[in-house]
């Protein structure tokens, strides 16, 4: 492992950190059509993403299995809430849930490296990719901004997409955790499809059509 390497002085608020698996460098920009900065997103909802947490705690695998977490709001507060007997590995790209897991007790932690999304505060790019396509987790942990029965999970970002279908791939069980805002709507990049996704937990405002409509497509709705 080595320092990141960057041409010239940073700027804007960036900053560079060394990560498993290859460089990061956080960038401080914020581009249209990206989804709100994690500090604005963290207090939306917030009870209802608690709940799909707590609910989560259920699928994860027996003592000694593996988990990915996907950067996130939702994902986050499942990180905070990991059972110290369980004995987990977790494999993240988010630089929020891999501070709080680095001193958990019972999780052994592996951060993915990358380029680092000022936005999202996850890793991206092909760094990120190739590592998740060596790996091979019993469940995977995601988010998502859209979720259609028809056309499936989606984020506004191409380089966040990569990731999680690569995040999909790795899993022998995928579960996107998304609260009920998410339903029924659709951004710009599809990451999987609706067969791609085993289970989804969400919130109990969530649309009953839309639950039915889910279900039908072959997926199971956990509702918090």
């Amino acid at each position: 492992m080595h320092p990141a390497q960057h041409p010239g002085p940073l700027k804007d608020g960036q900053v560079a950190a060394d990560r498993l698996g290859g460089d990061a460098e956080l960038l401080g920009h914020r581009g249209d059509g990206d989804p709100a900065a994690l500090g604005e997103r963290h207090g939306r909802r917030s009870e209802a993403k608690k709940a799909i947490a707590a609910a989560a705690l259920d699928l994860l695998p027996g003592a000694e299995g593996s988990i990915v977490l996907d950067g996130g709001t939702t994902t986050a507060a499942l990180a905070e809430l990991l059972p110290a007997e369980r004995r987990l590995l977790a494999v993240t790209s988010s630089v929020p849930i891999a501070a709080r897991l680095s001193a958990a007790p019972g999780v052994t932690l592996h951060v993915l490296g990358g380029r680092v999304r000022g936005v999202t505060q996850c890793a991206v790019g092909e760094t990120t990719v190739r590592a998740l396509s060596e790996l091979r987790v019993d469940v995977a942990f995601l988010g998502a901004n859209g979720i259609s029965p028809t056309h499936g999970f989606t984020t506004p970002d191409d380089a966040e997409a990569s990731v999680k279908r690569a995040m999909v791939r790795a899993g022998q069980r995928v579960v996107v955790l998304a609260d009920s805002s998410k339903l029924d709507r659709e951004h710009l990049v599809r990451f999987a499809a609706p067969e791609d996704v085993d289970v989804l937990v969400t919130d109990a405002e969530a649309d009953p059509g839309v639950v039915a409509e889910l279900e039908k497509a072959g997926i199971d709705v956990v509702l918090a």
